[in-house]
């Protein structure tokens, strides 16, 4: 019989296949994970939202009628980035008690440590409740893949969820929504030297970034997880330097408290912009948060403790997970996002893990199991 790989195995073996989004390419990755799963006795399912943009949902049946407790997370990364690598960044090499290497903190330890505890759990009499591993393409761009699975129908019920992005395992209560927007302004093109036969977009649209700076949601800040925000971040305008710009767009990155709705901030923006200005959704993910007071909470912080050396108190991630798909969609149950990864080395250069994190996040999520 083959031995059975540690949760670092898994995490150094997903590290090596190139899944960085775009463009994606999750399939070989996700295949990988479920043979592993299919091979230590758990129902595996995969679902593509495009070719190649694989998701997979694996279960252990429960012996009762408790409901399920959810694992999630995904595999795709971003890419690489300009500046050079002191590290190869698909090999999962390990230094200094740090593995090294493209998503190994964003967040294929976080997958690999629940891949590994589920196959502990496997080989143990069934529990009253299901086991769900939710394995998705896509996060990095919009949650694509974990909104495909909901929509599908392809996640069952499930009581609980674990999201396992990076928090160097310290339990966090939720994070804000993100709603990145497009926004274009038109004009008339004309020779640089005769801007007045023209009509320059580019300045239509200086004037709206301007605007912008002085924005009020008008929106009391949540008091764990702030005030929304909103962030100009990028421009582009014009054909070439001579030439009198007949369009200009810029990109606005929208962070939103939860309960702060999505269509009433682009109904507010178009409002505040005019009717020069086309907005564009490209990223609408919501926000989750799960109150601390909450039993299952409490369990999670109880546990924690010892392994944390003090008891947690309630903090809230600055990213958005797939539990902006995933809670919806399960009915909102408690929800806590708790990984091995490190905030701080998510999508840079020379990214990394701290190993012993990988384990005691495996043992972690089996407790809670």
């Amino acid at each position: 019989m083959a031995k059975q790989p540690t949760a670092l195995d898994i995490t150094r073996d997903t590290v090596r296949i190139d899944t960085m989004n775009p463009p994606g390419r999750e399939r070989e990755c996700a295949e990988y994970l479920g043979k592993l799963l299919e091979d230590g006795g758990l129902e595996v399912d995969y679902h593509e939202f495009a070719d190649g943009r694989t998701s997979l949902v694996a279960r252990i049946r429960g012996s009762g009628n408790k409901p399920a407790i959810c694992f999630g997370g995904h595999i795709d990364t971003v890419p690489l980035g300009a500046a050079p690598w002191t590290q190869d960044p698909f090999a999962g090499d390990i230094d200094d008690g740090k593995i090294y290497g493209r998503g190994t903190t964003d967040m294929k330890a976080g997958v690999a440590a629940y891949v590994q505890a589920a196959l502990r759990l496997a080989k143990l009499p069934r529990g009253e409740a299901d086991i769900v591993l939710v394995v998705c393409a896509g996060e990095e761009t919009g949650c694509e893949g974990s909104y495909y699975l909901a929509e599908i129908n392809a996640l069952g019920n499930a009581g609980a969820i674990v999201i396992a992005e990076p928090t160097s395992n310290y339990p966090m209560l939720g994070h804000k929504g993100a709603l990145w927007l497009e926004v274009e302004h038109k004009g008339v093109t004309a020779h640089g030297s005769m801007p007045h036969l023209g009509v320059n977009a580019l300045y239509k649209a200086a004037r709206a970034v301007t605007k912008l700076e002085d924005f009020d949601f008008n929106v009391a800040p949540n008091a764990l997880l702030g005030p929304s925000t909103l962030n100009v971040g990028t421009m582009h305008s014009g054909m070439n330097l001579n030439s009198v710009p007949d369009q200009s767009l810029f990109t606005v990155d929208i962070r939103s408290i939860p309960g702060h709705d999505h269509k009433d901030i682009l109904s507010g923006l178009d409002l505040y912009l005019g009717e020069e200005a086309e907005v564009r959704r490209i990223v609408d993910v919501g926000g989750v948060l799960t109150t601390p007071d909450d039993t299952w909470i409490q369990g999670i912080y109880e546990l924690m403790t010892p392994i944390l050396g003090e008891k947690p108190e309630p903090r809230g991630a600055p990213y958005f997970t797939d539990a902006s798909a995933l809670t919806p969609a399960y009915g909102a149950p408690p929800t806590i996002i708790l990984g091995p990864g490190q905030m701080d080395m998510a999508h840079k250069t020379d990214e990394y893990c701290v190993v012993d994190k990988i384990d005691e996040a495996a043992q972690v999520y089996e407790t809670l199991a």
